[in-house]
């Protein structure tokens, strides 16, 4: 095989793996984009439940405290692994 056929088909194969990687990274950014959307559900649940036991502090029982607080842990590691992701 000769020099031109060599660089002819590493040429082919760097092609190959370089449309692979950018269908590979197309599909991340949706289900980055999906996990995003997903989580900006969540927060608006948050910030009602949030804004709820803020104005009603004295009176919010331990139920809705536990409550906020558990959405507010799964937001916060849902965001870390989209930044993990995006790293």
């Amino acid at each position: 095989m000769n020099l031109q056929e060599e660089l002819r088909k590493l040429s082919d194969k760097i092609k190959q793996y370089r449309d692979e990687a950018r269908v590979q990274i197309h599909l991340a950014r949706e289900d980055v984009k999906d996990e995003w959307d997903d989580l900006e559900e969540d927060w608006d649940r948050f910030r009602t439940k949030f804004d709820q036991v803020m104005h009603d502090a004295d009176n919010a029982s331990q139920e809705a405290r536990q409550t906020a607080r558990k959405l507010g842990e799964d937001l916060k590691s849902g965001y870390q692994n989209i930044r993990d992701k995006l790293k």
